[in-house]
């Protein structure tokens, strides 16, 4: 080896030593950066309608009552809630024509969907999965005048959403809202959207919130080997959560039906709980990157403008033949 050969091969093994040193240096910056930022889910502030303030709508949803409910559990449904009802509002609030609301009981979203947009709702309920036809049940609130609770009749059709032919003729709404049902479903939430299509006109708005599964809490209580799933229900097999998506599979799902989604992110709506399951910052360099993604819960919207596909995708669907399962390729 030469004496020029040696002077290289020094200024090559300082130059790595050099190299690695500035690499340690960068990454324990970015850890110490990564352990300051906090993992914060979203929490946008729900607009309000215009000469109303929080306090206002908040009084409106509190003043509901319907006939044989439990108050409490309503009261605990409002407050955990309050922020989800006032952003699915806002989805829909400059719409105007014919609305169905999928799922209407308690009626929060009804009440304000009424009360403080143009539009004109159609509801359906499902107490009963084999029960069909038109019923009715009294519900009472106070105007914002205060002037003291008036009982309503709110009619709605019982329908099973993902089992049943929808009682509407096709493109009969302008608006259909599918809040807080996707998760309840059992079976086919593909023949639920593709029913919704049908009875949307050509170009009709669409909108569904459902919980998260990839929410914060949720990631923290699987770290700590808690469980996520939800209580079986003393309402039946209905009143569980059966099946929660990501956003991906919410926006999946509706491309798939025939829908173009324009909008789609997660919300937090109420103080989440993952600090009770793990050091919400130890995560930070994991979850750094799906801030957007971990909210409590999905909202999306949609015009219902694109061809729909046959069969059901693959990814969300299985032990069906071969001919019945459609890969998804946006």
């Amino acid at each position: 080896m030469t004496a020029l050969d040696r002077v290289s091969r020094r200024i090559r093994r300082t130059a790595r030593r050099l190299l690695d040193e500035l690499n340690s240096r960068v990454t324990e910056h970015e850890n110490a950066d990564s352990a300051e930022r906090p993992i914060v889910p979203p929490r946008p502030e729900p607009p309000l309608p215009v000469g109303w303030t929080r306090d206002d709508v908040l009084r409106l949803l509190q003043s509901v009552s319907i006939d044989n409910a439990p108050a409490g559990e309503l009261d605990a449904y409002l407050r955990e809630d309050f922020e989800r009802f006032l952003l699915t509002w806002s989805l829909v609030r400059d719409e105007h024509g014919s609305a169905l609301e999928i799922g209407s009981n308690p009626y929060f979203t009804t009440v304000l969907l009424r009360e403080l947009t143009d539009l004109e709702v159609t509801m359906t309920n499902s107490f009963d999965p084999n029960a069909s036809g038109v019923w009715s049940q009294v519900v009472s609130y106070h105007g914002r005048a205060d002037d003291g609770p008036v009982e309503r009749v709110f009619e709605y059709h019982s329908v099973n959403v993902e089992t049943a032919v929808f009682p509407f003729l096709a493109d009969t709404f302008d608006v259909v809202v599918f809040c807080e049902v996707l998760e309840h479903l059992l079976m086919d939430p593909v023949a639920a959207f593709l029913e919704i299509k049908r009875v949307l006109r050509p170009g009709g708005l669409l909108v569904v919130s459902t919980p998260n599964v990839a929410r914060l809490e949720n990631v923290a209580r699987l770290i700590a080997g808690a469980n996520i799933y939800d209580p079986y229900s003393g309402y039946g097999p209905y009143g569980r959560h059966n099946r929660e998506y990501t956003r991906h599979e919410v926006v999946h799902l509706m491309e798939f039906c025939g829908f173009r989604v324009f909008d789609h992110f997660t919300a937090d709506v109420h103080e989440h709980h993952a600090a009770t399951f793990v050091e919400v910052s130890s995560l930070s360099d994991l979850l750094s990157q799906r801030g957007g993604d971990l909210g409590q819960y999905l909202f999306a919207a949609a015009r219902n403008n694109g061809e729909s596909r046959a069969g059901r995708p693959a990814e969300i669907y299985r032990s069906l033949d071969a001919a019945q399962l459609t890969s998804w390729q946006p």
